[in-house]
């Protein structure tokens, strides 16, 4: 089973298609996506700014993530579950979209490194804790955090253009990165 034939599945049901034709819902449901990115980005800058030593280097990595980390944990959750339902809404589109393929792995890329940060890197932090300069490695960790994040918001955001649609006359690299069933 392919995930374009998971995507042709999704599109069949009468959900999907109400849920993209709703004069309400759709539109409701990416406002609502856009806002938790605002929450959940805005809130893990903080993070990462006080990782890199730029922002709020007073005060202890520990008890910035301890007040933020709820707040961001509960934004990304929204933005899942919204990002979920605007996939089921147009799945074929949005999976042969070639920023969608560029965002899934930029997401990838992101839960990978907050995994090393969080399993590797964080059992260290009672030593650096208070420092104001942290260990190269956890500023790497923050700055790919940053990256990642930027880039999956700037795919996300290309989603809504149709440059590379497969129902349009496509270069060979494109179909290829697509996968545009020709």
């Amino acid at each position: 089973m392919s995930l374009l034939w998971f995507a042709e599945w999704l599109d069949t049901h009468e959900w999907s298609t109400a849920l993209h034709e709703s004069l309400w819902a759709y539109p409701i449901i990416e406002s609502t996506h856009v806002l938790s990115i605002m929450w959940f980005v805005g809130t893990i800058i903080f993070v990462d700014l006080r990782l890199l030593g730029i922002y709020m280097t007073q005060t202890a990595v520990s008890e910035v993530t301890r007040r933020v980390l709820p707040w961001t944990v509960s934004g990304f959750v929204l933005t899942f579950v919204t990002g979920l339902l605007l996939f089921y809404a147009i799945p074929v589109r949005t999976y042969q979209s070639v920023f969608f393929r560029v965002k899934v792995i930029m997401l990838l890329v992101a839960f990978a490194n907050i995994l090393w940060f969080h399993y590797r890197l964080k059992v260290h932090q009672p030593e650096w804790d208070t420092r104001t300069k942290l260990p190269g490695n956890v500023r790497a960790a923050a700055m790919t955090s940053l990256s990642c994040w930027a880039t999956v918001i700037v795919m996300g955001r290309m989603i809504a253009y149709n440059w590379f649609d497969c129902d349009r006359p496509q270069p060979d690299w494109v179909i290829t990165l697509a996968g545009c069933v020709v």
